[in-house]
Order: C-alpha cells, then sequence, then structure tokens
C-alpha cells in the first residue's frame, strides 16, 4: 500500500477506499444528504449529526468502500474539525442555494480554514449547493469565481435531499475527486494541462511509439488501447479519432498517424468533458500515482535474492533492451552517439550512468558505447545494483513491452555453493578481482579488455576512480560476461575486506621483469585464497621483458606446482593476442574446483594437438605420453610419479585392445 496524496489505494487499483467529509454553516443539510443517501428517502426530524456511515464498495459507482463523516459546529470542537479536515479524502462543502450568505462564507471562511488545516497535503473540495427544490434559479454562475480562486475545486453540483434530486451523482463526484482528481491533469486559467501531466504523456507516447518515429499508427494505437483498456481499438473509433484531431488543431495528424501534439490534445479534450477516468486510467497503467509520481510499487517491485545468489538480464530483460538499442541507433553504426543515447532514456527523470561508462566498456574510435558496451553496461548495473535496473526497466517501458512485471526482465541465480558441488556454474556474468603490486601491469590489463590496442584508455585521460572494465568472452560457445575490478592495496600488510577478496575467479598479477614482484602476489595467496574455494590464475605480466629470478622462497612455476594452480600465465601488452587470459579467468569462474575443464578452449592450446593425435590414431604409448605431458603443463599433474607410468601402461594395453576389437567388429559386419 502507498499514501497518493490523502488517498489510499494499491497499485492497480485492486482495493482503495474514500473518506468523504462534509462541512458547511448550521441548517443548510448537510446531515439531510448523508441520510436521504443512505435511506433514499427525505427525513423529516434529522439529528444534529449523523454518525459515520460506510458503504460497501460494490454498492458505489466507483466500486471503492467509502466513508461518510458528518460534522457538527454544536458537537465537535475546532481541534476536532481541524483532525477531520486532515484524515478526509475529499471534503463536500455545502451550501443552501436559497441563502446567499451561506455561500459567502464558503469562499471568506470554509475554504480558507480548509487550507490552513491541510497546508501540507491540499485536500480536493467538492461544492453542493442543496435545496436546489426551493428556487427555480441556479447558483453555479456565482460559484465560478470561487473555483477561479480555489484551484483545489473540483467541481460544483446542486442537488436537493428532500427530493433525492442530484444525491447519488454529489457522491459520485467526490468519489471522482479523490480517484481521478482533475487538478495534477489541468489547469483550469491556462486551460491546458500542467507540466507533471504533459511529462507523464510525453513518456507514455515514447513508449507506445515503437518503432521511434515520432508518430503512433494504427498498430501502434491499438497496442495501446489494448494495454491501457484491455479491449482492441475500433476501426470506425480510429477514424472517429483522427477526425476529430483533423478538424480542431494542425499537426495533430501527420501521414496517417497521431503525433505527439494530437495524443496530447486528446488527453486535454476527455479532462475537458469531464472524463477524468480515462487519462487516469492511461497515467496508472503505466505507474503514476495521484501526484504523477512513479510510484514506489511500480517501480521497486519486490524481489528476493538469497544469500549467495546474484542477479542478471534473462533473456527477455536482454531482448528488451537490444530492441530498444536497435530502435535508437538511427544510423544503424552499431553504436548511440550522445544524441541518440539521450533520446533513449528521455523516458527516464535522469540516465541510469554517466560519461564513466567510456572508460568501463567497450566503445568504437568516437567514445560512443556500441551495443556490445551497451549490455555490458546492464549487466553491471544488473549485478551491483538491481534494484536500479528494475527501477529504469520501468522507465524504459517494459512492462508495456512485454505485459508483465519488469521482474521477470532479472534472472536470480543459484546459490554459488551449488556451484562448488557441482564443480559447474550456470552464470553469465561473472565477478573477476585483479591483485598485484604497483607497477605490475595489473591496471593496463585491465583496460585492455575494453580497449586492446590502449588508445583510448590513456593513463591521462582515464580518472584515477575508474576500477572496473566489463567485457565478454566465449566459454565453450556461450558469450559470459566478465567484471573486472581492478584491487588497489597498498602495502602486502594492509588487510583485504570481504568484498575485495569474493569473487568468481582472482587473477595474481606480478612483473615478471621484476625480481621483487612474485612475493607479494605469493603472500596475498596463502593469506586469502590458498584456503579459499576461489580459482586463482597466475599472470606473469610483462612477458616480453627479460625474465627475472623472483626473490622468493619458490619460484613461480615451483609454487603453483606446490599449490596445484596453473603454471604462470605469460602475458604483455606488446602480444597482437592478448583476450586468451580473459577467456581463462571466464573458464575457470564458470568451472570452479575442475581444473580438467580449465584446458579444453584453447584454440591454440597443447589440447589441440593432443586431440589431433587421438584423430590421426598414434600409438598408445606415443598418444599417452603426449596427454600426461601437457597434463603437466597445465599443472594437473604434480611431479614423477611411478603410478602414472603404471597407469598409463595399464591405459595403453586397453587401447590397443580397443582398436582389435573395433577391427574385428568391423570384419564380422562386412
Amino acid at each position: 500500500m502507498v499514501a497518493a496524496g490523502n488517498t489510499v489505494m494499491r497499485q492497480g487499483g485492486t482495493r482503495r477506499n474514500v473518506r468523504i467529509l462534509l462541512l458547511g454553516e448550521r441548517g443548510v443539510g448537510k446531515t439531510s444528504l448523508i441520510l436521504s443517501l443512505v435511506s433514499e428517502e427525505y427525513a423529516e426530524d434529522v439529528p444534529s449529526k449523523a454518525e459515520e456511515i460506510t458503504i460497501p464498495a460494490d454498492v458505489t459507482p466507483e466500486q471503492v468502500p467509502t466513508h461518510i463523516v458528518d460534522y457538527s459546529a454544536a458537537e465537535q470542537t475546532d481541534d476536532q474539525l481541524g483532525e477531520e479536515i486532515q484524515k478526509a479524502h475529499v471534503i463536500c462543502v455545502v451550501y443552501s442555494v436559497e441563502d446567499e450568505d451561506t455561500l459567502d462564507r464558503v469562499a471568506s471562511y470554509w475554504l480558507p480554514l480548509i487550507r490552513q488545516s491541510s497546508a501540507d497535503n491540499r485536500c480536493p473540495i467538492v461544492l453542493v449547493g442543496n435545496k436546489i427544490d426551493l428556487v427555480d434559479y441556479s447558483t453555479i454562475e456565482a460559484v465560478y469565481p470561487i473555483m477561479k480562486e480555489f484551484s483545489e475545486i473540483e467541481s460544483c453540483i446542486e442537488c436537493s435531499a428532500k427530493t433525492l434530486q442530484n444525491i447519488s451523482e454529489m457522491f459520485y463526484y467526490a468519489q471522482k475527486a479523490v480517484l481521478h482528481p482533475t487538478t495534477p491533469l489541468y489547469n483550469y486559467d491556462t486551460q491546458e494541462l500542467t507540466d507533471e501531466c504533459k511529462t507523464a504523456l510525453r513518456r507514455i507516447f515514447k513508449i507506445c511509439d515503437l518503432d521511434n518515429d515520432g508518430l503512433l499508427n494504427d498498430m501502434e494505437l491499438n497496442t495501446f488501447q489494448q494495454w491501457c483498456f484491455n479491449t482492441p481499438l475500433q476501426p470506425q473509433v480510429l477514424v472517429d479519432v483522427k477526425a476529430v484531431l483533423s478538424k480542431n488543431i494542425t499537426d495533430g495528424i501527420s501521414e496517417g498517424c497521431v503525433t505527439m501534439k494530437g495524443f496530447m490534445y486528446l488527453q486535454c479534450l476527455f479532462i475537458q468533458r469531464g472524463r477524468n477516468e480515462t487519462t487516469w486510467a492511461v497515467l496508472r497503467k503505466f505507474g503514476y500515482d495521484s501526484d504523477l509520481l512513479m510510484s514506489k510499487e511500480y517501480i521497486h517491485p519486490p524481489l528476493k535474492v538469497p544469500l549467495g545468489c546474484t542477479t542478471e538480464l534473462s533473456h527477455k530483460g536482454q531482448e528488451f533492451l537490444a530492441v530498444l538499442f536497435m530502435q535508437h541507433d538511427c544510423d544503424h553504426d552499431g553504436a548511440l552517439s550522445p544524441l541518440e543515447m539521450e533520446m533513449l532514456f528521455s523516458r527516464c527523470p535522469s540516465p541510469p550512468w554517466g560519461e564513466e561508462y567510456r572508460f568501463i566498456v567497450p566503445t568504437n574510435e568516437k567514445g560512443w558505447i556500441t551495443f556490445q558496451g551497451f549490455m555490458c553496461q546492464w549487466a553491471l548495473m544488473t549485478l551491483t545494483n538491481v534494484r536500479k535496473t528494475l527501477e529504469y526497466m520501468a522507465y524504459l517501458g517494459y512492462n508495456m513491452y512485454n505485459n508483465e512485471c519488469q521482474t521477470n526482465a532479472i534472472n536470480v541465480t543459484r546459490e554459488k555453493k551449488l556451484d562448488l558441488a557441482k564443480k559447474q556454474s550456470s552464470r553469465n556474468v561473472y565477478s573477476c578481482h585483479v591483485i598485484g603490486p604497483k607497477s605490475s601491469g595489473k591496471t593496463t590489463l585491465c583496460r585492455t579488455f575494453v580497449d586492446p590496442k590502449l588508445e583510448k584508455l590513456k593513463p591521462d585521460i582515464v580518472p584515477s576512480t575508474s576500477h572496473i572494465t566489463v567485457n565478454t568472452v566465449h566459454v565453450y560457445g556461450q558469450e559470459k560476461t566478465i567484471v573486472l575490478r581492478d584491487i588497489n592495496i597498498l602495502n602486502v600488510q594492509d588487510a583485504l575486506t570481504p568484498a575485495q577478496i569474493q569473487c568468481d575467479a582472482a587473477a595474481l598479477v606480478y612483473d615478471a621483469s621484476n625480481p621483487k614482484s612474485f612475493e607479494y602476489i605469493a603472500r596475498i595467496f596463502i593469506k586469502y585464497f590458498a584456503d579459499s574455494k576461489i580459482p586463482v590464475l597466475i599472470v606473469a605480466n610483462k612477458s616480453d621483458l627479460m625474465e627475472a629470478k623472483q626473490d622468493y622462497l619458490l619460484q613461480p612455476n615451483s609454487f603453483c606446482s606446490k599449490y596445484k594452480l596453473m603454471p604462470p600465465q605469460p602475458y604483455s601488452v606488446t602480444r597482437t593476442v592478448r583476450r586468451e587470459i580473459f577467456v581463462k579467468l571466464a573458464t575457470m569462474a564458470a568451472f570452479p574446483r575442475f581444473q580438467a575443464a580449465w584446458v579444453l578452449f584453447y584454440k591454440h592450446s597443447p589440447l589441440r594437438r593432443m586431440v589431433h593425435m587421438l584423430l590421426v590414431k598414434p600409438s598408445p604409448i606415443e598418444w599417452w605420453s603426449s596427454i600426461r605431458r601437457h597434463m603437466k603443463q597445465f599443472g594437473l599433474i604434480q611431479g614423477e610419479s611411478v603410478v602414472w607410468w603404471k597407469a598409463g601402461l595399464g591405459l595403453a594395453v586397453a587401447t590397443v585392445a580397443g582398436f582389435v576389437v573395433m577391427r574385428v567388429l568391423n570384419t564380422d559386419k562386412r
């Protein structure tokens, strides 16, 4: 439940209630109006004040429970009156059409009092002229100046408690003033839509403009009608709408389609004709509350993310964003220019990210975000701030595109402990931390992930606060998004925080040409990762330089062998191919605690040669020796062992036997 102004309602309008307060001078017939509504007959003897009455939803025009509250100056104090005014959702100020003084008191006393008592949240008002059965004239003309002075007056109606004339209509207008108020939508002085209403309708128009051509064609109008009112737009109605626009305004129709100006005019026309409920139905369907703000339930629907789980875009979410990108990539160059980006996010109060995306995700040579960069930026936001993703999915119109809540655009992954148990992750977005000593080149390594040639992310351009890069790689034919986080540590003695340690895979980087560099990451590994379940990749950076002997107890290869890590991976920014490091990190994250899977994907890896040897049917001894040599190179076999030689010999004998059996079977078939 949310409080929208003084109106209490649930998003979607399934449960609402209205509290109506009747005020006015003594003798104007406030109590008689209430009793006539309830009993449907006029009572000659009435009490000084009627008890609070609740009318069930099923007998009210708007299908909402309604509470009607009377006021008596003889029985209530001024403090009690103030409390009732503050609790009311709408106030009916009653005057007698035969007594001009009671109407004067409406303007001079009652309306100023209501303003003063509800200054923080102005309450809608309905002026009610009672006892119309006693006169043969109308007081509506005298009411117009009052309505102009007090903009909170929603409507005015004349009725008779004695003849029951317009009694039901009076309370219907009171309900309508709460559920479909005019004031937020329309300015009577200018006879135009309010700025807030125009802003909301512009967003709705842009969402419904599916082909992004600035016009609503027949298909788009029908989709809009179906979404808002759950019924198709009849062809004749469509013709009549276009005829009204063509007749009354210029530029309302263009190329047989409705323009933004025409769309605004139609909503204004509904309001001028007293059909506020039509415009409100549209606004509420697109998430607006009674103050024309996006309701919290609409932009922040509940989404449970258990401990150990992460959030990423679902297939539907990715599809929606891909369509948005293509709609606004007007020049079809595969990137969004600043103007195109501005147009895309014009549906939102503000863009979801600033200029920092140029240092985080892939961009083109102009620094414009590419489609890949666009999807990576959304993947990052969904991983780190899913609440914000849900909010912007609502702003952008996901709910209408897919006719469902935007939580369906999010996939909550399974718990990480299950991934570890199965030795395989079902996730598509991984967080990888890059740790190393100063001058080890870890920051440069991270930047080459999105700018391989380092043409755009030069040190004098990238702000010092930029520590994240995001891009995609392929693991076994599946696209995975990697979020690389450059972890800054000044001294090895400084403790790492849990947020700096917890990740899907870690890259510990050292300068292979600096003899003091490896000790740093070795101590980091022993202190934080040796007993963890986080896959670790050791990266020997600057491998194009002369390799230095490290001033540490163990050399890097021996260290990796001791702790059952893959051998140090050489890396240098001067190389032509550098993405292999990132593919390996992604593979380790996708298959935690399953080292055999870490060597199966590299195009130019020794495994390729192993597979080739199997295809050409080498001798069993040669085959086993090659397999063992390559497995040892990847750190899957530690040291020499007689047991391994025996196992290899047994495997070779089994292989020979298998070949013999296959030949016999083939001979029998012939």
